[in-house]
């Protein structure tokens, strides 16, 4: 049996940095460390050695071996949040220099509460990525036909070129109105700047125009994305290759990837890497769907808590849903997305008391990898979630990360009872227990009201709870719902790291396009339509082969997959759909392209709503490519009897709920097996994760490592 390590997954978080490592024969084994912001190679090194000791190896036995690796990052979206990225300088039209600053609006409540959308005193318009100062406009404009009215005049370009240089601009960005309908001006802009940088000899800074990495429709979203490319993706790109040298310094052989929102993952050396902006959530949606094809379950709500936040998602049917316009950091953006829900509240979120009302409010802010002032070292004296959680003997304040780090519960105690207990008059025990409750209630409506809000009921899913936190809130926030299922995969801690290694190697471009046709259009019509689809397909698979040329594979290695997103003509919200055929070529094709429409509409809503009198509208065209590669094998062992072995019981510890302490069992993870029974009150601990099932609940290991959570009441 071959027991070389050959998949390496890593989920370097806001808090923690979590490695999934797994053998050719499916065993695998999850590592922890401490995120570090300044230096992410020497987490991802820690949390390596972490896991590594699990099997007495280390990073210079095991890097070598491997055959993938992917890496999923908060880097990239800390370094826009906090507004640390390259000086970019933007040409766009002039008379629409102040388009940047106002993002359409809406950017001034995104992420903000109903109850705040309502009043416009509490609206707020973030810094531009991109200062005034720093943008210039030219005279241009394209009809939104596509027909260039107003040509690109040479001179103005040179001069504004100049002119950004001399504002000690690092890299130029070049978005024109309707770029998208038409490149040619865009395109002659981006090759006058270059010429121009050259003559000034300044031919190192980089030029991003816009049609070149995202050839979509609304200006704003089409500006922010290819602003992020130059602003956070270039800098992020420094990060991956350090992490990467790390790699190869203890002798890798493999080429990093990264997670990208769409789903799959791409080269760090890819062209567009502003498409890796948010990647660990989107890992766990992947290996969620992994994990639902292997055990049949076609519904699936994806719920992760990690120190920062709660991301939930959706698979129905055996699929996820992507958005192609959302929002991240407060910018509205032109990428596609695994579709996600967040909140920002996990366990390591502070907790304080509203100076008006008295009221407990849980984050935004978060303690990150500093944990809470039961950490003596975190340099903290705001309480958070996890002080609350060591004062209840949720955690074991000896082994946290393995005993990595020691956790101090009457520093807890003190910093509690001042700024939260004392206040309301309540016990240190019932105000950390009402901070646990409150978090949960609002895990629970979020995750309820997000099921229910999409037509559909809790009853009809199984909910996959993961993440460091998840484990520790399961119980909480599914009690009463309703779930078919409730599963805690043993290694919830690295889950999203393990999806990362389940995601196909795929590069994905998506390009806006305007087709409308009538439900009996003619064939002639038919035809045309196909053939702004193929060109458009062939443009787009052009650019894919290029991405897999650069990372060694050639055109023949890459299994190409055309989509377009469609919808009924006069409808607000497309879907996206995978194409029934290869190639559009003549009537028949288009007849396909609607029946493979229709066919997924009547599944996402139902056939009664299918509405072919409208019309049809394809509003995008979508290509992916992807290269086989090695992906975890879902472990699979012997199952044991419902008792489990008298070894795996470490001890009791003190466990606060519902205004009593009680004896809880506390169990190894690692030493249960499959088959084995574990009822509550019971702590189920391993170095990277702790598992709470309260009374009222029990669990049952299958011969996956999945727990699965049951009430008992």
């Amino acid at each position: 049996m071959n027991t070389e390590v050959k998949v390496m997954g890593i989920d370097a978080g806001g808090t923690m940095t979590d490695t999934f490592f797994v053998k050719a024969n499916g065993e695998f084994v999850v590592g922890k460390a401490q995120s570090n912001p300044q230096d992410e190679s020497l987490a991802i090194y820690n949390s390596s050695q972490d896991a590594l000791a699990h099997w007495n190896s280390n990073v210079d036995e095991v890097y070598p071996q491997l055959v993938t690796c992917v890496y999923s990052g908060t880097a990239m979206l800390n370094r826009v949040v906090q507004r640390k990225g390259l000086e970019v300088g933007l040409i766009c039209n002039k008379g629409f220099e102040q388009m940047h600053a106002m993002g359409r609006a809406l950017q001034c409540y995104l992420g903000y509460a109903l109850e705040e959308r309502l009043h416009l005193n509490t609206h707020k318009y973030d810094d531009p990525l991109v200062p005034l100062s720093r943008i210039r406009g030219v005279t241009e404009r394209t009809d939104v036909q596509g027909d260039v009215v107003i040509p690109v005049r040479e001179q103005e370009v040179r001069q504004v070129t100049k002119e950004l240089i001399e504002q000690n601009a690092k890299a130029i960005v070049i978005c024109l109105l309707q770029s998208h309908k038409n490149p040619e001006s865009e395109r002659k802009v981006r090759d006058i700047a270059k010429d121009e940088l050259k003559r000034l000899g300044k031919a190192d800074i980089p030029v991003f125009a816009s049609v070149d990495y995202y050839p979509s429709r609304k200006e704003s979203h089409r500006m922010n994305t290819t602003i992020l490319e130059a602003y956070a993706a270039e800098p992020s790109r420094q990060t991956l290759q350090k992490v990467s040298d790390r790699f190869k310094k203890h002798g890798a052989k493999f080429d990093l990837r990264v997670m990208a929102t769409h789903g799959g993952t791409i080269s760090w050396k890819a062209k567009e890497l502003a498409r890796t902006i948010v990647s660990g959530p989107v890992g766990g949606v992947i290996g969620s769907k992994l994990l639902g094809e292997v055990l049949g379950y076609d519904n699936i709500a994806c719920s992760d808590i990690g120190g920062t936040s709660f991301d939930m998602a959706l698979i129905v049917k055996g699929n996820f849903s992507i958005a192609q316009d959302p929002d991240m950091a407060r910018l509205v953006l032109s990428l596609p997305l695994v579709a996600m829900d967040s909140v920002g509240a996990g366990a390591g979120s502070f907790v304080r008391l509203d100076p008006h009302s008295g009221a407990i409010k849980l984050g935004p802010d978060s303690a990150g990898y500093r944990v809470g002032t039961c950490w003596k070292d975190s340099g903290l004296d705001t309480v958070s979630v996890s002080d609350c959680h060591v004062v209840l003997g949720y955690l074991n304040p000896n082994n946290f990360l393995g005993g990595l780090i020691t956790l101090d519960v009457e520093r807890a105690r003190q910093h509690i009872k001042a700024q939260i207990a004392d206040p309301l008059g309540l016990s240190v025990e019932d105000a950390a227990a009402g901070v646990i409750e409150l978090l949960d209630l609002e895990l629970h409506e979020y995750l309820r009201s997000n099921v229910s809000a999409k037509g559909y009921s809790p009853s009809d899913f199984v909910c996959f709870s993961y993440g460091g936190a998840g484990p520790v809130h399961t119980y909480g926030y599914t009690e009463g719902l309703g779930f078919k299922d409730v599963i805690v995969p043993a290694w919830a801690a690295g889950f999203s790291a393990f999806g990362c290694a389940c995601a196909d190697f795929e590069y994905r471009y998506d390009k806006s396009v305007d087709i409308a046709l009538a439900q009996y259009a003619s064939v002639e019509e038919k035809v045309q339509a196909c053939k702004t689809i193929q060109e458009a397909w062939e443009e787009l698979t052009h650019k894919v082969i290029e991405e897999f040329e650069l990372n060694g594979f050639s055109a023949k290695d890459v299994i190409l997959k055309p989509g377009y997103r469609m919808q009924y003509m006069g409808q607000l919200n497309d879907l996206e759909i995978s194409s029934p055929v290869l190639s559009a070529k003549d009537a028949k094709d288009w007849d396909k392209i609607v029946e493979e429409y229709e066919k997924y509409y009547a599944r996402v809503y139902s056939e009664s709503a299918c509405s072919p009198e409208l019309g049809f509208s394809i509003t995008g065209v979508i290509m992916r490519g992807y290269v086989v590669t090695q992906k975890p094998v879902i472990p699979e062992e012997k199952e044991y009897g419902k008792t489990p072995d008298a070894s795996a019981k470490i001890g009791t510890r003190k466990f606060y709920r519902h205004k009593e302490w009680a004896d809880a069992d506390v169990w190894s993870m690692e030493k249960l097996k499959p088959g084995n029974e574990v009822f509550g009150p019971a702590i189920v601990e391993s170095d990277s994760t702790t598992f709470i099932v309260p009374k009222g609940f029990a669990t049952t290991l299958d011969k996956h490592r999945l727990f699965h959570l049951r009430e008992t009441k």
